[in-house]
């Protein structure tokens, strides 16, 4: 099976499940409207998915995927409340500023999910990307050092090795 239709197969399926999840699919009308949905948007857009061959075990990096979606919302939780302590704090103890963090992911895919976790995550925001030395500047509201090592640890660290093995 070619890249392409991996990615059409891959996107059908998840456009099904997303349909379905969202509609009451106790009609069969509902569910004959989910397959031609799917359909439609797995052939206009499942090319686009896979952008490079397959690396390694499947059900490893499906694993892994699954742990690394756990760990992204237990970072989100921990984050949340920190912004909330911040934003409750009388004092507002906030040192926000932009710094610049290393990563070791070379995939573009893995370096685009990684910024969008730390995006996603509260109190960072990905401002920029520098895919040929592998550095991401984040806004932090809470600037904790400005060493690079330490940053990346702290930002970056949580999510990195998961990610290197889903994508890399």
């Amino acid at each position: 099976m070619t890249k392409e239709n991996k990615g059409r197969v891959i996107v059908f399926i998840l456009s099904l499940f997303v349909y379905l999840g969202l509609t009451s699919f106790t009609d069969l009308q509902e569910i004959i409207t989910g397959v031609i949905v799917a359909i439609i948007v797995s052939l206009l857009v499942g090319k686009f998915l896979l952008s490079t061959e397959s690396k390694g075990n499947a059900f490893k990096r499906f694993f892994y995927g699954i742990a690394y979606f756990f760990k992204f919302l237990w970072e989100m939780a921990k984050a949340n409340l920190h912004v909330a302590y911040l934003v409750i704090h009388p004092q507002v103890p906030i040192k926000p500023g932009i710094v610049k963090i290393k990563t070791n992911l070379k995939d573009d895919t893995a370096l685009t999910v990684l910024a969008n976790s730390i995006t996603l995550t509260p109190g960072t925001l990905t401002v920029d990307i520098n895919p040929a030395e592998q550095e991401l500047y984040i806004h932090w509201i809470d600037v904790i050092s400005t060493d690079k090592e330490e940053c990346s640890r702290e930002i970056a660290g949580r999510f990195e090795k998961l990610l290197m093995e889903v994508f890399e």
